[in-house]
């Protein structure tokens, strides 16, 4: 291992002699992973592998750790299947938990923010149900294919690790079958979720419930240290809401729809993760949804921020059985403004503009009337006004430029020069001498999937990683930093080491 490798176990810790006879209650189970046929790596994010000490595994080693989970040295010993329940499309559903995945191993990075390795199609756990525990081979492709777009366009979000072929052949409702399947790997901020807190509630589990605040806290929240008894809990649930309130906001301004926002797949850090039948907004649709089984739109392009809210009034909750509930609720009022302010923040940095005040969100709101009314492409937009004046130019060359010679677009255009830009150097990259941004639209993901599931093409995939890579680089959002100041402190990483 590298000299920056720095294992962190502690959610082991968690429950540990709460049950001699159940080791981990009420938090999580240990489990094994499934012992597959093949390991053939088809991914591997190197450049995350470097931040973390893992950059000089050989592949051999890596498919080792990530394909037949061999534990990571001084590390979890065992994999952990954490125990969560969660409101599935606003239904409450008891029996679910980590049902083909699991916690693999915690390390700190050079931000000293401790960090998860977690499984997706590990194999089959206690709550798995009737699920065979794996993850198919186009499900892997289109979560590496996810977490690279978003981070490139400012999303916080899990990281994709590695994505492995292991060699079986599943059978699925909503894919061609036989096919192929995968194990992924990815590193997140946290694997807690809200529902973790709501099967402890459902248990009536006063105490693993403030056992479960006071880690949160103590590894994701060391600001909220210092405060005590119920203000400590209302506080970090203040916390949560901000950041939850900033995710969707930078959700909408990616124009991406996550599809299935239950309270199962939202997390304490405000860390967007889990993604399945994720897509790209090809304009700016107010009802356009990801999944097929989304038949009222509860989770459409439009509606995220309400079900942000919803599902944070469902952990505010299961927090109330240790803090008082009016106190909860007065946080969450706090949410609309909070968005709104997420909201500002995030056009403005996706247009390459300098916030200008308090009309901001009127500007945006403005410009999302726009683009809702024009059906102009999406990323487009964004890729032709990056930083305002200075790409005027350019936008009058665009295929999309018809849509700005519209009356419509007259008042917005004023708004968006009425800016200035910010970091306009950035317009030197090459990526923005190109007529056209990077987008990952369902075509494109259909396209790269019919190469390696026609031909074992990987060609198309790898290349528009390369792609999105330079789209990274050239607007040079950091969606990487978790708020540097609210870091976990020296002491408290070595704490934790």
């Amino acid at each position: 291992m590298a000299e920056n490798y720095r294992p962190s176990p502690v959610f082991d810790r968690l429950g540990s002699g709460a049950d001699e006879q159940q080791p981990g209650a009420p938090f999580f189970d240990e489990v094994e992973a499934a012992a597959f046929p093949d390991h053939v790596l088809r991914y591997r994010n190197q450049r995350w592998a470097e931040d973390v000490g893992l950059g000089d595994l050989s592949d051999a080693q890596w498919i080792d750790h990530f394909g037949r989970f061999e534990p990571l040295p001084e590390n979890l010993p065992r994999a952990l299947a954490i125990r969560y329940h969660g409101h599935q499309f606003r239904s409450y559903n008891p029996e679910i938990g980590d049902g083909r995945g699991f916690l693999f191993a915690q390390l700190c990075d050079g931000q000293d923010r401790l960090l998860d390795l977690g499984t997706k199609g590990s194999g089959q756990t206690p709550y798995s149900r009737f699920g065979d525990g794996r993850l198919t081979l186009k499900g892997g492709v289109r979560e590496v294919l996810a977490t690279e777009m978003l981070e490139a366009l400012g999303v916080y979000t899990s990281k994709s690790f590695s994505l492995i072929e292991t060699g079986e052949a599943l059978e699925r409702n909503d894919e061609p079958s036989p096919t192929r399947s995968s194990v992924l790997v990815r590193l997140s901020h946290s694997h807690v979720r809200f529902g973790v807190f709501q099967r402890l509630a459902f248990e009536k589990n006063d105490q693993a419930i403030g056992d479960l605040v006071d880690y949160c806290i103590r590894h994701f929240y060391p600001s909220l240290e210092a405060a005590e008894g119920e203000t400590r809990i209302v506080e970090f649930f203040g916390a949560v809401a901000k950041r939850t309130a900033k995710l969707v906001a930078d959700w909408m301004a990616a124009g991406f729809v996550h599809g299935v926002l239950n309270t199962d797949n939202m997390n304490v850090t405000g860390e967007s993760f889990d993604y399945g039948p994720w897509r790209f907004a090809p304009v700016a649709d107010p009802n356009f949804t990801a999944a097929y089984f989304d038949q009222t739109g509860l989770y459409a392009f439009g509606r995220q921020a309400e079900a942000g809210a919803w599902n944070l009034a469902q952990f505010g909750g299961a927090l109330s059985r240790i803090a008082d509930a009016d106190a909860l609720s007065e946080a969450l009022r706090g949410f609309g403004d909070d968005y709104e302010a997420a909201m500002a923040d995030a056009y403005f940095r996706r247009l390459g503009l300098a916030r200008g005040g308090d009309d901001d969100y009127a500007t945006v709101t403005e410009f999302l009337r726009w683009m809702t009314a024009s059906g102009a492409p999406y990323e487009q937009v964004f890729f032709d006004w990056f930083c305002g004046e200075p790409s005027q130019a350019r936008a009058e060359t665009s295929s999309a430029k018809s849509f700005y010679l519209t009356d419509d677009f007259a008042p917005v255009r004023e708004r968006l020069l009425a800016h200035a830009p910010e970091k306009p150097e950035r317009l030197e990259h090459d990526y923005f001498r190109r007529s056209a941004p990077q987008t990952m639209l369902i075509e494109d993901v259909e396209a790269i999937w019919s190469g390696v599931a026609e031909r074992d093409d990987w060609s198309a995939f790898a290349t528009k990683i390369d792609k999105v890579a330079e789209m990274r680089g050239a607007y040079g959002f950091n969606a990487s930093l978790y708020d540097r100041a609210a870091a976990p402190t020296s002491s408290a990483a070595s704490e934790s080491a």
